[in-house]
Formats: C-alpha cells, structure tokens, sequence
C-alpha cells in the first residue's frame, strides 16, 4: 500500500475517534438537564441527541470546517507529504488524550479547545510560529473565551424573565417547561452538532491537502468532501449516543439542583449562541457555553444553589486545556518526528 494512502488512513481513524470522543464528553452538555429534571429517559435522551447531532452536522453548513482546513494555517502555504502529516497526527493524539483525561476525572472540559490547543502545540514545534494565521487564532480564542460570560449573562436574564412571568402560575406550569426542556434539547443538539463536528471534517480536509490527496480549486473558498462530512457526523453521533456519564452526573446534578425551568433557559440560551458563532465560522467551547449557561440559570433563581467549588475546577479545567494538548502535541509530533 502507498505510505501516502496509509497515512492518510491512520489520519481519518485518528480524526474520526477524536470526534466520537467529542461526542461521548460532550453526551453530558447536551443531556444532563432532560434526564436530571426526569423530561426524558436516559436512553431517549441519548438516541435523540444523536439523532439531532447528526441532523446539524450534515444539513446545517459547513462554515466551522472551513476555519479549522485553511484559517488557522493554510495548508497551501507548507510543506506536502508525510512529514507534513505527522503534525495532524500529533495534534490529534494531544487533542484525544486531554479528553480521555478530563473524561476520567468527569471535568467538562472543552473539546475544541483541545483540538485548537493541539494543532497549535503541534505546528509551532514543526513549522514555527510563521505559517500560523495569528490574527484569526486571536479572534478565535477571544470569542471562545468571551462566549461563556455572555451565555451566562443572557441565561441569567432571560431566567429571571422567565420567573416573572411564570411566578403566578399553577405547578401544571412544570409540565410544560419540561415539554420546552426536550424542545430545547433537541436544537441544542442540531446546534452542536454545527459547530464540533465540523472542527473534525476541517482536520480530515486539511490532512488530504496536506497529503496531496485534495486541492483547494483555485480562487474558491475550500469544499468539504461529502464522504467527510457524513463520517464525521456519524462518528460523533454515535459518542453522543453512548454518553459520557462520569459528566452527565457533574453537570446534572453537582453544580446545583436542576429544575425544568432551568434546563429550558439554559439550552434555549446556549442553542442560540452556539448556533449563531457557527454561521459565522468561529468553532467556540461548546462545553463552555452549556456550562455558563447552567451557572446562569441557578444564579437567576438563587445565587448560593450553585456549588461554586465545582464551578471552580471546572473553570481551572477550561484554562489549562489548550496549553496542556497543546504540550501533549508537541511531545507526540517530537516523539514522531524520530520514529519516521
């Protein structure tokens, strides 16, 4: 077999299990609330956020694979061939590894920030600081890290809103927020589904360019292949249907006792914004903005329900992620620089 075709598979299995990880540890964001609050079964709640993840990572754009294949590093700036290769490779190795780890301790973690972190570890220790698109991997992380202030700022709002209106309402009232939680649940869902399975179709895209497998048509912006885009939505669908349950419990139930109101204003909020950044190609932390939005509807109801401890760890997760796949990368790519 060509080393080219080989490398080029050991790439897409890599890519392709990153993204059924992402799925499995991001199960807990998209989940937790319906099963805490009793809206829906585990089982049903799982089955319908793979289905609506696929949903979103197949019919609903493509703009965060663009980013992620030619925005951060234009791969028709390097070097092709299998040195070339090896960077992916590296930087999926450090991305995958940092959420096994947070998985096994039950920290959500953010998954893009992984893969951002690794890629970047990645291409510094190969290539140097010069291919990188700086002033788009700024914007990137400043978005990703303002995301989760405003989903809890605007949850926090629209919580409080919510109260208002609802505070002279019959307990029948929890019936239908829990009918509103599946509703918001499942667009949740579409919208993650837009935003990380897409960082994984721009992995794979940028590899088979990287590879000489795939070529940029000159003086148009860069095309998914079909066949990425329906594995990747497979892929992490299926981690979505499996669940991660180690986070499911820390986001259901230790950050403080859900309610059907709270889960409805949390996903309502979070869907709007993950959505939203999507369109606009910007591949934020998902975890990070479903978290905030937790936060933000349990301050809005009553600010000592939250177990700040554990908003703690998770924030220290949340900041060292991007360095520590980042370091795990650069190792890998060393490590594999000398066996090939």
């Amino acid at each position: 077999m060509n080393h080219i075709i080989l490398i080029a598979i050991i790439i897409i299995i890599l890519a392709l299990f990153f993204d059924f990880t992402n799925g499995f540890h991001d199960s807990a964001n998209i989940v937790a609330m319906v099963i805490t609050t009793r809206a829906l079964s585990p089982e049903a709640a799982l089955i319908i956020a793979a289905i609506s993840e696929f949903v979103g990572a197949y019919f609903l754009g493509t703009a965060v694979a663009e980013t992620i294949g030619k925005d951060i590093v234009d791969p028709r700036l390097l070097q092709t061939g299998i040195s070339g290769a090896t960077v992916i490779i590296a930087a999926l190795i450090g991305a995958i590894s940092w959420n096994i780890i947070t998985w096994y301790f039950g920290l959500p973690s953010s998954s893009s920030h992984a893969l951002i972190g690794g890629l970047i570890g990645a291409f510094i220790l190969s290539w140097g600081l010069e291919p990188i698109n700086w002033s788009r991997v700024l914007n990137i992380i400043l978005i990703m890290i303002a995301s989760p202030f405003v989903g809890l700022f605007i949850t926090y709002i629209f919580t409080r809103i919510t109260l208002i209106f609802s505070q002279w309402a019959s307990p029948k009232a929890n019936k239908v927020f829990l009918k509103l939680e599946i509703l918001s649940s499942i667009t949740q869902a579409l919208a993650h589904g837009t935003n990380d399975a897409q960082k994984t179709m721009g992995v794979i895209t940028f590899a088979l360019i990287i590879l000489g497998l795939y070529k940029i048509p000159a003086n148009q912006t860069l095309l998914i292949p079909h066949w990425v885009i329906v594995s990747c939505a497979l892929s992490i669908s299926i981690g979505m249907g499996i669940g991660g349950w180690r986070i499911i419990k820390t986001l259901g139930g230790k950050l403080y006792k859900i309610r059907p109101v709270h889960g409805f204003a949390s996903q309502t909020t979070a869907s709007l914004i993950i959505y939203l950044t999507a369109v606009f190609g910007y591949p934020i932390s998902t975890t990070q903005v479903i978290s905030s939005s937790v936060m933000g509807a349990g301050a809005a109801f009553r600010p000592k329900m939250i177990r700040w401890k554990v908003a703690q760890d998770m924030a220290v997760a949340w900041l060292i992620t991007i360095p520590a796949s980042g370091i795990i990368a650069g190792i890998s790519f060393y490590i594999l620089n000398k066996i090939f």
